[in-house]
């Protein structure tokens, strides 16, 4: 099976919005696409300031969020502090067959609506989330 038109749409979507990085998108079988983008710059706060980031987009989008969102497991804040599961970050395995050492990103969106929802945009949000921690 290949992607539904609406994952299609996204993963163009994700190429636009990021010409910089490499955008991948591997089939699930249903319609829907694992996706991973690198790099993504996530800002100072981190002892690394460019990573990858990997997510699933489901093939009921855009009615379902892109959640979770997946970074490298090295990442670590400058300050020392730690990435704590009450503030959205978990050490987790992802991908297609949950065998890739990541940071679970953990940013759900509210109040979600199919007719403003986009991968793009969500993964954006993120970043910005992450560039103000």
């Amino acid at each position: 099976m290949t992607f539904t038109s609406d994952v299609s749409r996204a993963i163009d979507e994700l190429r636009a919005s990021f010409p910089d990085s490499s955008v991948v998108a591997e089939e699930t079988g249903d319609g829907g696409a694992w996706v991973l983008i690198d790099p993504v710059s996530i800002g100072a706060a981190f002892t690394v300031e460019q990573t990858w980031v990997r997510f699933r987009i489901p093939f009921t989008y855009p009615e379902a969020d892109i959640y979770p969102l997946f970074i490298a497991p090295d990442l670590r804040r400058r300050d020392g502090a730690e990435l704590r599961a009450e503030h959205g970050f978990q050490q987790v395995m992802c991908g297609p067959d949950g065998t890739i050492p990541s940071t679970q990103l953990s940013r759900t969106t509210r109040g979600l609506q199919s007719g403003w929802n986009n991968a793009a945009g969500k993964l954006l949000k993120v970043l910005r989330w992450l560039e103000q921690q």
